[in-house]
């Protein structure tokens, strides 16, 4: 977590019980499919790292893709250096199993391997690799919708990515919507900047919360399942739960 920059990423964060009690999230207007997409003839998600498409946006994928919609995901990076200090783990090992993990996990919203594109930027250096990050998203076209992590998310990749993806979209007039990830953990839950008036809450269907749990369930390495089990996983229970509710929140 070292290379995070700006906010506080240590300890355990904000429980899950704190979000549920803000009156912030609790009052988020509602939208749905359309609401979301539109007219649009793609939804492209761009992803800092394996996971992070399936923790912010995972429901909204699977019912995208369940309605006919056509889906791309941009994986920037390959999430290599999320274990850099566990000799379990090294960059060389982890890149190819979390690639495959995020084939798993989008096969579980309904996708294939037509609906990823690896970019293959080092892991923790989108910023100082941003025209390649821009290059990469150089088929965006102006019907289509994008979807990134927030820009002031406090993780450097997740920012880098949100430049490269406003630029992109400023440029041919695509739609650009948000998701936060990592701001669940330090953001104030009562007040919360992220939570203005251009948040809406996505409700999830049955079938799509199903469809998200098993696709969170193939990120094995960062959940703590994998053999050998990562020292520190990346997303333990109660990171995790932060993902696993009826719905997901966009900024619009």
């Amino acid at each position: 977590m070292e290379a995070l920059k700006g906010r506080s990423i240590q300890g355990t964060g904000n429980t899950e019980e704190a979000w549920a009690s803000s009156t912030l999230l609790r009052d988020l207007p509602e939208t749905d499919l359309a609401g979301l997409l539109g007219d649009s003839a793609r939804l492209v998600v761009v992803a800092p790292h394996p996971d992070d498409e399936v923790l912010g946006c995972g429901g909204l994928i699977a019912a995208a893709i369940h309605s006919g919609l056509q889906v791309l995901v941009v994986s920037l990076t390959d999430g290599e250096a999320a274990y850099a200090c566990d000799p379990a783990w090294p960059p060389q090992r982890l890149a190819p199993i979390r690639r495959s993990e995020l084939l798993n996990a989008v096969r579980a919203l309904g996708g294939g391997t037509d609906n990823i594109a690896h970019v293959g930027i080092a892991d923790g250096h989108i910023a100082v690799c941003i025209e390649r990050a821009i290059d990469a998203l150089a088929q965006v076209r102006r019907r289509d919708t994008v979807l990134v992590t927030w820009a002031k998310d406090g993780h450097p990749d997740h920012e880098a990515a949100a430049q490269a993806a406003q630029q992109v979209c400023a440029r041919v007039g695509a739609r650009l919507i948000q998701y936060p990830i990592w701001c669940w953990h330090w953001a104030d839950p009562e007040r919360a900047d992220f939570l203005s008036n251009r948040a809406r809450r996505f409700l999830l269907s049955a079938s799509v919360q199903a469809r998200k749990r098993a696709a969170l369930l193939a990120f094995a390495t960062q959940i703590g399942t994998s053999v050998p089990r990562p020292a520190s996983p990346i997303l333990p229970p109660h990171v995790l739960a932060r993902f696993q509710r009826p719905y997901e929140v966009y900024l619009t």
